[in-house]
């Protein structure tokens, strides 16, 4: 463990806190470790971790989320860590202690930590972080909150028509794209191009642009390449302020979900940029969460951002843009045919080996539809023929030569629309077992009916419809139609056949052609002339006579050269000659290709492979030239790459497939192929899996009091090995523990639960298990009740306990009657005023428990009435009478202060904010006051919902001051003093001076600080340090006077002296002493004591400093101090208003060697009054007084 230690780089654990987030220990060493979540940052505060604990760590972090204003935020995370990790939020700029915004929340059964925005507003946008903490270490990650606020395009329009009021703010938000909302779009001119062709063009393949051209009217390309050229390199110049590279454009299309999408790759330079969704110009809220129930989603996979739409509607056609801040990156238009299938594609069922046909029929002519298999797009080619009538209307999907890996779900999607239905593809149980059966010139499927007369019949009705349209139009009767006149008829002759040509020279009819010949197989030149001559066979220039193999015949027309058994020395060019007539051909010996003797065999052999294992075919063959190797998978060829490697050496190929699936099983073909022919060998795959789930759905056999018996159906995919068992697990409603509770053999698929409670409700899981491995698993779909379902009586009528305008406090009590069965919480629904629809709070899966509950789910202002519903095992029984009808609004309050900071340091020349949250209804008029008199001009006062803030932008000592915020309604008036005080770091003190009046000691007094007379909170800070020891220690702190006494003074020893000012800023500079030694400054000292008896050192008590006036605020703390000197020490005594007060335990009092200090925690307006000091000694007394005014 010390070795691997060595790998993190050890640091101390920063403040990286937000507002409201408690900060690290100052001395907190830790590690850096890496998570395996990214983005989130661990440090370990243990160099070993003891045995089975371990540091916070994030399982699920909090994703970033974009949404529009007032409506409900929130982030979800998931921690680990033992012990376990307490988990706090904070933001960047900002806190979240105001709980009627933020809200943390922890669900024990999901083991989720979620924070809550209700009502979100555009102020909470912000960056927050989550922490997770516990005493071994620490993890935190940041997440982005985007608020698209209500009214933003409104905002922009007035802001278009006064562009001298146009903000800085603002202009950061407006875009750079030329398309605008259709109610802000100019009226076109004639001759103008829409602003959308250029944006389609910068985001199109060049293959495209002839018809988006076509489009928009636009016939000059010369003059549209120019200017597109123009515009590319201006956008990319824009783009490369916010993204490193953009690819892979994908234009929005439908997909067989019934959802549609755009795809784009995009390398941001700042993950933190915001991007922006606009249609048609206006602005479109998204989410990033995955499950979430909005319209439009925003998904990042890598360097991928995808953007779907959901529910698709006609509305959802329009011209869509992606951009990043101000710069567009990606336009598509998305157009929505109106189209319907008037005949829908039906389930196939056929042989393998056979052909699958999906026929439909649409309403309207289209050119192209999406045919999706297995959700992948298919594209013409040798697996697939996708066909379309004349008229358009009919169009037709065949899958070629199914395979057992070819069923699945087949959809047609035409605009919105589609429809999908199974291909089901059964073995050939008639061929023999490891050999691939013959391909079938069947054909499967077809939607059953006659397509081409619906297709008639709909074409008639689009051309009644045109014709009534046009008509419309037109307004003006049809013309007569034209008489046709009948041609006369005229008489069929045959032509006369040419007069033949006398034949006179020879004329070669058909000549040779270059010919492909077997080794040892015969083969055979022929040549046909118009007449009856003699000719000459040549080879390579020289004449060929008849021997060696070698036939020359000669029949009429007809002259024949054979070859009795090619042999490699027949190659060559050979020719015929007759007269002036010659032709040639060039003849080649070759074979076809074989396969090794020995390897064939062992290829054939099937293998059996475990998924996650490679497989391997290694197939030799004598080596030959131009020879073609080519490897199927299931009669589709397979190339090298990815998963799939394919060597190829002059005397063999092996072909691996890396971490097999349970797809990739089946036939395993070679091929190869030459000039001369083809030669094929099969081999077949296994790969063993788990096996698939059982197949549903899970059917109720029977159920009682006492039992409860469910059956199910083995399943579909075996995984290669034969179902040895099942393996059921029960969960009762309520509970998230699954309970394994029987096992059952691989012939059976039934089981009976004895160990039920009358009246609960359970869900069961069933899984299959082979020599695999578990499947997953086949659920129950609704919990089962075991026996009759018996429901609760109605509760007590809700009592309205409390409102205000985000939450209503109801209480009830429980039904009278619970009909024997106990009770384990309540359902709770609403109303709203004037409509009929009674909606629940809570699911009846997660009953409230206790007879009260706050409702936070209202509106301001609206009036709502509740019923409750009590639930037990059965579910939800009788819902009570409805409560009084209520609304939602806060109750008149009187405005008070939450947590204030009654004293704020701030240094000269920074800003100063005062911030006070408050509470109270109606909202009240806020003042603020400096001193009890109006604020200066430069100062700033900026109101919020709940809070004001004083803002003073570059402070002066003069800004020091008690500042009164007044909070003021129909209710009553609330206010509070805050003290503000501006300074700086003081200046050093003056010059030192050092005196020793008695042996051991030396009187320290120095020049005061040029700032005491500016900041009433200076003292003084003493160090020393001794030729003996060389290290500066500090002797006396809190130090409001100018002079100090050092004891304990040795002689022959050197001292040094620093002297600082110290105020709520920090320490000054010191000022140093001159060097205090064994012969400076010293009083003589007399050995003889006739000598000493001369020197005296009484005398009677003085003040050296005396006392300050004071004037705190009610509740701040004062500090008086004063100086006294005396010989013998006096006693010193402090009075308030004549009385004693020495032995009073409000005050503190101290007296350190002359220095004489009284301290009061908390000024109440009875410390009031005149504080005196009274010194008294036998040599006489002395006495010092001030005043202190305790303010309201």
């Amino acid at each position: 463990m010390k070795q691997g230690a060595r790998m993190f780089r050890r640091s101390k654990v920063t403040d990286g806190t937000g507002a409201g987030q408690a900060p690290a220990a100052e001395n907190e060493v830790g590690f850096r470790i890496k998570s395996r979540v990214p983005g989130v940052m661990i440090t370990q505060f243990v160099e070993t971790l003891p045995e089975g604990k371990s540091h916070p760590d994030f399982t699920r972090k909090p994703i970033a989320l974009t949404i529009q204003e007032g409506k409900f935020a929130f982030f979800k995370a998931i921690v680990t860590g033992d012990p376990k990790p307490t988990v706090t939020w904070s933001r960047n700029n900002g806190d979240v202690s105001d709980t009627s915004k933020y809200q943390s929340k922890y669900d024990p059964n999901s083991n989720e930590h979620t924070f809550e925005m209700p009502n979100v507003k555009a102020d909470q946008a912000d960056t927050y972080k989550c922490f997770a903490k516990n005493e071994y270490g620490q993890a935190f990650v940041t997440v982005v909150l985007n608020v698209i606020e209500v009214g933003f395009k409104k905002k922009k329009a007035a802001q278009q028509n006064a562009p001298e009021t146009i903000n800085e703010d603002f202009k950061t938000v407006l875009r750079k794209s030329k398309v605008r909302p259709k109610t802000a779009q100019a009226e076109k001119k004639d001759g103008e191009i829409n602003p959308k062709f250029w944006e389609l063009l910068l985001s199109a393949d060049k293959k495209d642009y002839e018809r988006i051209c076509a489009e928009y009217g636009v016939t000059d390309f010369r003059w549209m390449l120019k200017k597109l050229n123009e515009m590319k390199k201006e956008r990319e110049e824009e783009q490369a302020e916010f993204v490193k590279s953009i690819s892979n454009l994908r234009p929005i299309q439908v997909n067989a979900d019934g959802t549609a999408s755009f795809e784009i790759d995009m390398d941001l330079i700042e993950q933190s940029r915001s991007i922006y969704l606009y249609k048609d110009g206006e602005m479109i809220p998204y989410t990033k969460e995955l499950g979430d129930t909005m319209k439009h989603s925003l998904r990042k996979v890598g360097r991928k951002y995808i953007f779907s739409i959901r529910d698709l509607s006609p509305e959802d056609g329009g011209f869509y843009q992606l951009d990043v801040e101000n710069v567009n990156m990606f336009s598509t238009d998305f157009k929505i045919p109106m189209v319907d299938f008037l005949v829908k594609i039906q389930e196939v069922k056929a042989m393998e080996r056979e052909d699958a046909v999906f026929e439909c029929v649409l309403s309207k002519p289209l050119a192209k539809i999406s045919w999706l298999g297995k959700n992948l797009t298919l594209e013409q080619g040798d697996k697939y023929d996708i066909e379309v009538s004349e008229d358009k209307l009919i169009h037709r999907l065949v899958v070629k030569d199914c395979m057992v890996v070819d069923k699945g779900i087949y959809s047609a999607c035409a605009g919105i629309k589609s429809c999908n239905a199974w291909l089901v593809v059964e073995a050939d149980k008639g061929a023999d077992q490891g050999k691939k059966s013959v391909r079938k010139t069947t054909k499967a499927g077809g939607s059953g009916m006659d397509l081409q007369k619906v297709a008639q019949e709909q074409n008639a009705k689009l051309e009644k419809q045109k014709e009534e349209v046009r008509a419309a139009k037109e307004a003006t009767p049809p013309p007569d139609p034209p008489k046709v006149v009948a041609p006369e008829p005229v008489e069929e002759t045959q032509p006369e056949p040419p007069p033949a040509a006398p034949v006179s020279e020879p004329v070669i009819m058909s000549g040779l052609v270059n010919m492909l010949c077997l080794r040892g197989k015969p083969a055979e030149l022929k040549v046909t002339m118009n007449m009856d001559c003699e000719g000459t066979w040549f080879k390579d220039g020289e004449p060929v006579n008849a021997g060696a193999g070698i036939s020359i015949n000669k029949k009429s027309t007809f002259h024949t050269l054979t070859f009795q058994n090619c042999r490699d020395d027949d190659s060559g060019v050979y020719g015929f000659v007759c007269g002036d007539q010659s032709t040639q051909g060039k003849v080649t010996v070759g074979d076809v290709p074989e396969f090794d003797p020995d390897g064939l065999p062992k290829f054939s052999k099937p293998l059996t492979v475990r998924v996650g294992q490679n497989a391997t075919f290694k197939m030799p063959f004598a080596a030959q030239e131009s020879l073609i190797v080519n490897w199927c998978k299931n009669g589709t060829e397979v190339k090298d790459g990815g998963e799939v490697k394919i060597v190829r050496e002059p005397n063999h190929s092996r072909l691996l497939l890396k971490d097999c699936l349970q797809t990739d099983a089946g036939i395993i073909k070679i091929q190869l192929k030459n000039a001369f022919g083809a030669v094929e060998a099969t081999s077949q795959l296994f790969v063993l899996d788990r096996p698939g789930p059982p197949e549903g759905p899970v059917e109720i056999l029977e159920t009682t009091s006492s039992l409860i018996e469910i059956k199910w159906n083995p399943p579909k995919d075996d995984g290669g090995s034969a179902v040895t068992g099942y393996i059921v697990e029960r969960q009762p409603e309520g509970h998230s523990l699954w309970t394994k509770i029987g096992d059952v053999s691989g012939d059976k698929t039934s089981f009976r639960d004895r160990n039920v409670a009358h009246g609960k409700k359970y869900s069961y899981r069933i899984y299959a298990e082979n020599t695999e491995g578990l499947s997953d698993s086949l659920q129950t779909t609704d919990s089962i009740m075991a026996g009759i379902m018996i429901l609760s009586g109605p509760p007590g009528a809700p009592k309205v306990v409390s409102t205000s305008k985000t939450c209503i406090t109801l209480m009830w009590t429980p039904p009278e009657d619970d009909r024997g069965v106990p009770i384990i919480g309540y359902q709770l629904e609403k109303r709203k005023k004037d409509t009929n629809l009674w909606i629940p709070l809570n699911a009846v899966n997660e009953p409230i428990e206790d007879v009260n509950y706050a409702v936070k789910d209202v509106t301001e202002g609206s009036e709502y009435e509740f019923r409750v519903l009590a639930i037990n095992e059965s579910g939800a029984g009788e819902p009570s009478p409805p409560s009084a009808m209520v609304c939602a609004k806060n109750p008149n309050t009187r405005p008070h202060f939450k947590n204030p900071e009654d004293f704020i340091v701030v240094r000269a020349g920074n800003s100063a904010r005062v911030r006070i949250c408050y509470e109270a209804e109606p909202p009240p008029e806020i003042t603020w006051l400096k001193d009890d008199e109006p604020l200066p001009p430069w100062i700033q006062i900026i109101h919020t919902e709940g809070m004001s803030q004083l803002v003073i932008p570059s402070s002066k000592r003069s800004d020091s001051a008690i500042y009164t915020i007044v909070a003021k309604n129909s209710v009553g008036q609330a206010c509070f003093d805050v003290e503000v005080r501006v300074t700086d770091e003081p200046k050093s003190p003056g010059p030192i001076e050092l005196e020793q009046t008695v042996q051991g000691k030396v009187v320290i007094s120095w020049a005061p600080s040029p700032d005491q007379e500016l900041d009433d909170r200076i003292y003084y800070v003493v160090t020393q340090r001794d030729s003996n020891t060389r290290i500066w220690k500090t002797v006396s702190d809190r130090l409001f006077t100018n002079t100090y006494t050092a004891n304990n003074i040795l002689p022959g020893i050197e001292y040094h002296f620093r002297v600082y000012a110290k105020n709520d800023m920090g320490l000054s500079d010191p000022s140093q002493s001159p060097t205090w030694g064994a012969n400076s400054n010293r009083v003589p000292f007399f050995a003889n004591a006739i000598n000493s008896s001369h020197v005296s050192f009484e005398r009677p008590p003085s003040i050296l400093v005396p006392l300050k006036v004071h004037a705190p605020p009610r509740g701040y703390q004062v500090y008086m101090t004063c100086a006294v000197r005396g010989f013998p020490t006096p006693t010193v005594s402090w009075f308030l208003n004549e009385q004693c007060i020495n032995s009073d335990s409000n005050y503190y009092i101290t007296n350190s060697f002359g220095v004489c200090s009284m301290y009061i925690l908390r000024v109440r307006p009875k410390d009031s009054g005149e504080y005196k000091v009274m010194a008294v000694n036998s040599f006489g007394k002395a006495e010092c007084s001030t005043k202190l005014i305790v303010r309201e």
